[in-house]
């Protein structure tokens, strides 16, 4: 079949056995254009990109037309979910996930991915296949090809990883490449060279693309036009540019109200709480420190933002921080004098107490298997604390405290949207009443929404309770609106600490 020009989605519809979830929905995809779709979480993004892949979960079916045009031929219109449309899949139509860790196999070299997706659908045979393999990624600009295809997934970095996810979409000759949320889980710099390169593949080989997203700033940068999802129901569509400026929709003024952030705290900091001395952190066989000589202070009822690109170091601090890492950790981490890192295994237990820990996908941090009241109480669980009626209570007090309806604590996590879930998060982190809140990327997989609403819990409870909070952030604009300090990581040594407003100008200045 010939590389179509142009896909018409129409009257695209997902349904839950009687229950509509999507549509119905309309959509032109031009043949080296971008179309952006935005909404919060749960609008219907990601199932509007698993129906056009025909890939919906159990339980769900749809209906609509997919027409085709192909060169000057007369339009072809495929039933989607018939045969016809799902032969498309991973030729004509190419899908970029979200999560590249999660996507590619731990178990496998990268090349032998991408040339197993080569070898099914170019049917090349093995030997070609590799060499394809190598010439793609080369393509793709990663560093040394060759070496690289050798390597397994956890040995490259979240660009590079992401780089892998387009050559594996690329292995078909796609038309249409749908690119789910691509950049949610890169660091700026990162998320710009992967929209730009997507932006080159787009004109060089006239690529119908559809971006989702839920980082608006984003879209408009990237888009010509663009659909607004809200609850399974396009409410807005148009030129990206007029839509951007003259919003129609409430919604999309809403969307557009959220992405703008408040401005920072004002500095209120009470006694110090926390002191991190020239710490250390290097990794087997590693040629140098994930982390060189760090030293900060936090007080209480303060934010200190920790700032830095993918491979900056900044997890690798907060893991030492928390002594999730068995070796290669030097210096000393003082918790009101106390060394965590000298602790025996009893008092570091206590310890652990008095610090909380949001991580930065509720999702996967959430067990599945428990309801929301067991996951909050399970740290009261863990330490002793109280018992089972009290346990339950504290947890429906805490779903109050962050803004959720107790009624949820019989729910489990995927009965809740992306936004309530970190929001359980967070109640379970103030279970024990810590001290010291430590958040790893809380916001980056949130919608602007959600987003704006769970800075704005995090600035409450830190002026409220007098928490100190370590903010390990890739987001500006968040770090911005929450953090009263902020430190630059960058190749694992701090090179800018100050006021979050001074360090982020230096920052804009230098960019």
């Amino acid at each position: 079949m010939s590389a179509p020009r142009a896909f018409r989605l129409r009257g695209l519809e997902v349904f839950a056995g009687r229950r509509r979830l999507l549509g119905p929905l309309d959509l032109d995809l031009e043949a080296g254009r971008c179309l952006g779709l935005v909404g919060e979480s749960g609008s219907g993004k990601s199932l509007s990109v698993l129906a056009m892949l025909g890939l919906l979960p159990a339980g769900l079916h749809m209906r609509g037309v997919l027409a085709l045009a192909e060169g000057a031929g007369p339009e072809r219109r495929l039933a989607l979910g018939s045969p016809e449309h799902l032969a498309l899949r991973g030729r004509a139509i190419a899908w970029i996930p979200q999560d590249p860790l999660a996507s590619l196999h731990p178990l496998r070299r990268v090349g032998d991915q991408l040339a197993e997706a080569l070898r099914l659908h170019r049917g090349l045979h093995r030997a070609e296949s590799r060499a394809v393999a190598v010439g793609l990624l080369d393509r793709l600009e990663l560093p040394q090809p060759a070496a690289l295809a050798r390597r397994w997934p956890h040995q490259l970095s979240g660009g590079q990883r992401q780089r892998v996810l387009v050559a594996l979409a690329l292995a078909g000759h796609p038309a249409l490449l749908l690119a789910d949320e691509p950049t949610s889980a890169l660091d700026p710099r990162l998320a710009g060279e992967a929209l730009a390169l997507l932006n080159r593949l787009r004109e060089e080989q006239g690529l119908a693309l559809l971006l989702v997203s839920h980082d608006l700033p984003l879209v408009a940068r990237h888009a010509q036009r663009l659909a607004v999802l809200e609850r399974g129901e396009c409410v807005e569509q148009g030129d990206a540019a007029a839509v951007f400026a003259n919003p129609a929709h409430h919604y999309t003024r809403g969307l557009l109200a959220a992405s703008r952030l408040p401005s920072p705290p004002e500095p209120a900091p009470g006694p110090h709480l926390l002191r991190l001395e020239t710490v250390s952190v290097r990794y087997r066989r590693a040629p140098a420190p994930a982390v060189a000589g760090i030293s900060l202070d936090l007080h209480r009822g303060e934010c200190l933002a920790l700032l830095g690109e993918s491979g900056s170091g900044k997890s690798s601090l907060g893991r030492a921080l928390l002594r999730l890492l068995r070796r290669g950790v030097g210096g000393r981490v003082l918790l009101d004098g106390e060394d965590l890192l000298a602790a025996d295994r009893r008092r570091l237990r206590a310890l652990r107490r008095r610090i909380g820990v949001v991580f930065q996908d509720p999702a996967a941090s959430l067990d599945p298997r428990m309801r929301v009241h067991e996951l909050i109480s399970e740290p009261l669980r863990i330490h002793g604390l109280a018992d089972a009626a009290k346990r339950r209570a504290r947890a429906e007090d805490l779903l109050a405290a962050v803004g959720l309806d107790p009624a949820l604590a019989e729910r489990f996590p995927h009965r809740l949207s992306g936004g309530q879930r970190q929001r359980v998060a967070i109640a379970r982190a103030l279970a024990t009443d810590p001290d010291l809140l430590v958040c790893d990327e809380a916001v980056s997989a949130l919608d602007a929404q959600h987003r704006a609403g769970v800075l704005a819990l995090l600035g409450r409870l830190k002026r409220e309770r007098g928490l100190a909070l370590l903010f390990i952030t890739h987001d500006l604009e968040a770090a911005y609106a929450l953090a009263e300090r902020t430190a630059v990581l960058r190749a694992g040594r701090m090179v800018a600490l100050g006021a979050t407003a001074e360090v982020l100008a230096g920052i804009a200045r230098v960019g």
